[in-house]
């Protein structure tokens, strides 16, 4: 109950930064198009910075053990939301967009942050592996099922900033090397950024945005309502069981960032995947914002439901 209060605390102290975004924008102070310059910052700087800071600990078994065991769940909860969208698309009759929204979570931009902030930034070395397998997934399945029938862009997946700083950290990690003080400090303060400049992104990227005319669109509720309640508390009760087998010594921790991984809005690269294969823009940033905004209650709503089961 402490860690979903602490959650809810800290997602809406985040939030707080996602309104001045939208009020700087809403003013003029920025325009909308600015957020692209800040989004860059964070997607090739800040982030690859802050995964390579979370290798920077020392090797033991329990560390690779427990990277494994996220690694191994992200794999199984990627396979059982794609296989149980497969099902319901029969009932619900989805479109591509629905469909990826529904799959695939903004595991970079909200949760590395997040994590950092609540449970420390040493437990951000396990959020790599739930993003490893997304970027993975996103730009073969992902791609493949938008752009219905592309073909996978595998040198995205090589070229990511992402998956390189994932490598380099492994390698640092497995090889025992600790960054220079000078270039540690350096990485370290731009990981720091990732959080307020991640937010300001959001908010800016609203900015335009008529509020009043999403929430009067009714079929992304149902697209919210699968990607942020009924997978997440799925997933929740199923790991909370687990943990309770003795896996790990850090297991609830360590699941708990798979599920908050596996909870977080829409992905934001579905807006977009849909414009480069111009498919309904719009209607991804619809699904992306509601998401985004209905994530405040029910990501701590679903670190609950864990904990009762833990």
């Amino acid at each position: 109950m402490e860690l979903s209060i602490l959650l809810a605390q800290q997602i809406a102290a985040m939030f707080l930064t996602v309104a001045v975004g939208y009020v700087i924008v809403k003013i003029g102070l920025f325009q909308e198009s600015d957020s692209k310059v800040l989004s860059n910052v964070v997607v090739y700087i800040c982030s690859p910075c802050v995964i390579i800071d979370s290798f920077q600990i020392e090797m033991t078994q329990d560390k690779v053990k427990g990277l494994l065991l996220a690694f191994v769940i992200s794999v199984l909860i990627h396979i059982l939301m794609i296989a149980g969208t497969k099902m319901l698309d029969g009932l619900l009759h989805f479109n591509s967009i629905e469909k990826a929204s529904i799959i695939y979570s903004n595991c970079g931009y909200l949760i590395i942050p997040l994590v950092g902030a609540v449970l420390g930034s040493e437990w951000v070395f396990y959020t790599t592996a739930f993003i490893v397998v997304q970027t993975i997934l996103i730009w073969t399945h992902g791609v493949r099922m938008i752009s219905q029938g592309g073909e996978s862009n595998y040198r995205e997946i090589l070229l990511n900033p992402n998956i390189i700083a994932m490598a380099v950290g492994i390698l640092l990690f497995a090889a025992g090397i600790r960054l220079p003080s000078v270039i540690g400090v350096g990485i370290t303060s731009f990981g720091n950024m990732i959080s307020p400049a991640s937010m300001l992104v959001i908010g800016m990227v609203i900015g335009n945005v008529n509020l009043g005319w999403v929430f009067t669109q009714k079929r992304p509720y149902l697209i919210c309502f699968i990607r942020l309640i009924f997978y997440p508390a799925i997933t929740a009760v199923c790991l909370g069981c687990l943990g309770r087998v003795g896996i790990h010594a850090e297991a609830e921790y360590i699941l708990m960032i798979v599920l908050l991984a596996a909870a977080a809005p829409a992905a934001a690269m579905i807006t977009q995947l849909a414009q480069i294969h111009n498919k309904d823009v719009k209607y991804a940033s619809v699904i992306n914002m509601m998401s985004v905004i209905f994530c405040i209650i029910t990501m701590p709503l679903m670190v609950m439901i864990y904990e009762l089961f833990f």
